[in-house]
């Protein structure tokens, strides 16, 4: 009887804490592994990152001629290898490729930093699409946001800027989502409310949400075009020049303000369970963060011991970057749940659904894990034919500016962490329409949201040391079959709802937070900036709330014009930030008072080698030199630029090569035994590498170094 009930716990309402202690298990794994590989083969790390930083300098010659300079490893101490713009040395960089099953770790890692942002964002929207008593299609929402989020994951990855980073879904459209469902046409009937009274079969109900959701699908897909123009057309660059500090401050933190609301009504479902929730994550991630925890781990030369690791950063609730902070509470939100669980079995909460406290039962929700599918598959269309209205349009238009604005802050911070040169334009404008595009998949698949880049997975980079491009593709993977698999959308849909509220609640907060956070590089000992500042979002919070009261008003007779303008002026992320804009490009003021120095320096990194830059950023499978490499390529404002000359160069080094290594086919050989000494100093205890050093494949290396030898004599690369 025991071992039943034990085993019906774990299973129905808590099987998720399994799997989060998988994962922290896994990082344990993930971390002594690490350990381990430094340790053995430190020398071939520092060598690598050598190469990394420094890469193959290429030269061109008053004479027309070229050369390569290659950096002497020699000349270099261990303490002088670092990575740019990271003080700490990373076990694999953006272009190396991890173990298998170390790939898919971390993989499921990211996907569970991410995972507070992706659920939260459907279970806001299901009480404005009339679905709060539907907890079927709420967890078909969750699964198809976790599917659309590893396609764009995938494409970002592959094909965008190219930088180990998230995609998932964005508050910065919830907003303008929530307006425009909060006309009076798109108000939820008063029967949808009463839960005796719905019947979510009932074709009635059906037409009633799936209307709802078409409407925000189409205005998704027509307001992402704005950004796949801006994006592959290079304005973003043009855009930026008049948006700064003043500007993005009021909007980022008037994107959470008005969600008060929302999160209020659903902490006070039990204002105990809510506060427990917010404890529990306080107290991971913010007391408890530098505390080093021992975990069970495997080690060859120790065989089985127990690792410190630092438990609860792994798993932060906002990584400190300026952006965008969908939040992970995933530890607090499992022992507030499984705490939910014990009262309910326990009967300690009231069984009576009218009594307070009644939605904090387990049970309450728990039903849905029973009638969701095992498989579903989302597809383009599942809720119906879009449709499209300018209100919905011009809204969600705000939130693709502001998104835009925070991924451009994500793709430096990325690259910082990942051992990356800084992004170059082409590569930014090619990451933002990239994410114009993921905002059209998802509004055709219907998740009712968009998607942006996720910078607590950013900050993820930084604690785990790894920045391989192919870790994020693992959790992209991950992300696709957890939206295939309908169990695990259902698994949390049940959440109760008080858990929900305490988590909306410290997650908004910190939204408002890392908005306000930008002020710090404008000059706050200014007038002009405070009142700039201060009038804007208290503008964007008084304007909405009197639109939404006084519509009436409003009405101008021509029904699309009044409901673009209600829209509009319900939307506070639009009336602060549009003030914002106005006010700082409008008041006198210097570049330094108004922050865009301090600003744009921030998000400005230094010169990387070219061939760096181009080996990390340039576009995959050969696109623009093997294939498709016309001569207007180069001109597209998201395509890769490539250097005078660079085409011969590569012509004359492969005809070069060619015609040498037929010459001189015994000469190599001795040259190539003698170097493998040198190589074997070099790297001790190393077997070979299946990464890729700076572009150079390792069974390479070799020819590298006697190349190097080559060029004592200047003999290679004449023009």
């Amino acid at each position: 009887m025991v071992f039943g009930f034990a085993w019906f716990l774990c299973f129905r309402e808590v099987s998720w804490v399994i799997s989060s202690t998988v994962a922290l298990l896994s990082s344990s794994l993930v971390e002594s592994y690490l350990h381990g590989f430094a340790t053995r083969h430190g020398a071939w790390l520092q060598e690598r990152q050598l190469w990394l930083t420094k890469g193959l300098s290429v030269c061109q010659g008053e004479d027309g001629s070229h050369h390569c300079s290659l950096p002497d490893p020699a000349a270099h101490g261990p303490g002088d290898i670092e990575v740019k713009g990271h003080d700490e040395k990373l076990a694999y960089t953006i272009t190396d490729v991890p173990p298998w099953y170390l790939c898919i770790l971390l993989g499921i890692q990211h996907f569970l930093t991410a995972m507070g942002g992706l659920v939260a964002v459907p279970l806001i929207l299901s009480r404005e699409l009339c679905l709060q008593h539907d907890l079927l299609t709420q967890s078909h929402l969750i699964s198809t946001i976790f599917f659309v989020s590893g396609i764009c994951t995938l494409l970002q990855v592959l094909f965008g800027v190219r930088l180990p980073i998230i995609q998932g879904g964005t508050f910065a459209f919830l907003t303008p989502t929530l307006a425009m469902l909060s006309l009076p046409k798109w108000k939820c009937p008063a029967w949808t409310q009463n839960a005796t009274l719905v019947n979510a079969s009932s074709p009635e109900f059906i037409e009633v949400w799936q209307t709802r959701m078409r409407e925000v699908q189409g205005a998704i897909m027509v307001a992402s075009c704005f950004q796949i123009l801006v994006g592959f057309s290079g304005l973003i660059g043009f855009l930026i020049r008049f948006i700064g500090p003043l500007t993005i401050a009021p909007t980022i933190s008037l994107v959470a303000l008005p969600l008060f609301d929302s999160a209020g009504d659903d902490a006070g479902q039990h204002w105990g369970i809510a506060f427990m929730t917010i404890f529990f994550i306080v107290l991971f991630s913010q007391y408890l963060k530098d505390i080093r925890v021992p975990l069970p781990s495997y080690q060859r030369g120790k065989k089985c011991h127990f690792s410190p690791v630092y438990l609860f950063q792994i798993f932060p609730v906002c990584p400190n970057q300026p952006a965008d902070c969908d939040g992970q509470v995933l530890l607090g939100l499992s022992l507030s749940w499984l705490l939910c669980y014990v009262l309910t079995v326990t009967d300690v909460l009231p069984g009576d659904p009218a009594a307070y406290g009644y939605l904090a039962r387990t049970d309450t929700r728990g039903d849905v894990l029973s009638r969701a599918p095992w498989f579903r598959i989302p597809y383009p269309g599942q809720w119906g034919v879009p449709t499209v209205s300018l209100a919905g349009i011009f809204g969600i238009l705000a939130g693709v500016i502001s998104s835009m604005l925070e991924s451009m802050g994500d793709y430096y911070a990325c690259a910082r962490l990942s051992g990356a040169p800084p992004p170059p334009k082409h590569a930014i404008n090619r990451g933002i329409g990239v994410e114009g595009i993921g905002c059209f998949l998802a509004g055709a698949w219907g998740t009712g949201n968009g998607t942006t880049s996720y910078s607590e997975n950013v900050g993820a980079l930084g604690i785990t040391k790894v920045g391989s491009r192919m870790v994020i593709v693992a959790g992209a993977c991950t992300m696709l079959l957890s939206g295939v698999f309908g169990k695990v959308g259902a698994m949390f849909a049940s959440i109760p709802t008080p858990v929900i509220g305490g988590m909306f609640l410290v997650m908004f907060g910190i939204i408002t937070a890392v908005g306000i956070s930008n002020l710090q590089y404008t000059d706050m000992n200014s007038s002009r900036n405070i009142f700039i500042f201060g009038f804007s979002v208290f503008a964007g919070l008084t304007v909405p709330n009197w639109a939404n009261k006084n519509s009436a008003l409003l009405e101008t007779g021509i029904i699309q014009l009044d409901q673009v303008i209600q829209v509009l002026l319900t939307t506070g992320m639009f009336v602060g930030g549009l003030l914002g804009f106005i006010l700082d490009n409008t008041i006198p003021g210097t570049l330094e008072e108004r922050g865009l120095l301090a600003w744009k320096q921030s998000h400005k990194g230094e010169a990387g080698n070219s061939q760096l830059i181009s080996k990390v950023y340039d576009l995959p499978f050969g696109i623009g030199t093997k294939y498709c490499a016309v001569s207007w390529f180069r001109y597209l404002p998201a395509c890769p630029k490539r250097l005078p000359g660079s085409k011969k160069m590569d012509e004359l080094k492969a005809a070069g090569q060619e015609s040498s290594d037929k010459a001189s086919s015994e000469r190599d050989s001795e040259i190539a035994s003698q170097s493998h000494n040198q190589t074997d100093d070099l790297l001790p205890e190393m077997p070979p590498p299946k990464a890729r050093l700076d572009g150079f494949p390792s069974s390479r290396l070799k020819d590298s170094v006697v190349s190097r030898k080559r060029l004592k004599d200047k003999t290679l690369f004449k023009g």
